[in-house]
């Protein structure tokens, strides 16, 4: 093919082609498909984004009784939070 080059550069060469072809061809498909293919807005079916709230009587390990001493720290700390 080429005079001045081996046979391994020209298989080398050949390789590297060929991988570049494939991957232009390929991103031109995934482009195509995104441009025409949109999925319905309530085709989703993930996990809710935002889980639903449990109350505080749904389980007992999900609440805390804070002591006096607690409640006023807590309330001191909050106190602290700068407001705009």
């Amino acid at each position: 093919m080429f005079p001045s080059i081996s046979l391994a550069q020209e298989i080398g060469l050949a390789v590297l082609f060929v991988a570049a072809l494939v991957w232009v061809l390929g991103l031109g498909h995934m482009l195509w498909d995104s441009r025409f293919h949109h999925p319905e807005p309530d085709a989703y079916e993930g996990l809710p984004v935002i889980p639903s709230q449990r109350t505080a009587a749904g389980h007992p390990m999900e609440s805390v009784e804070l002591t006096e001493a607690e409640q006023e720290a807590f309330a001191g700390l909050v106190r602290t939070i700068p407001l705009r």
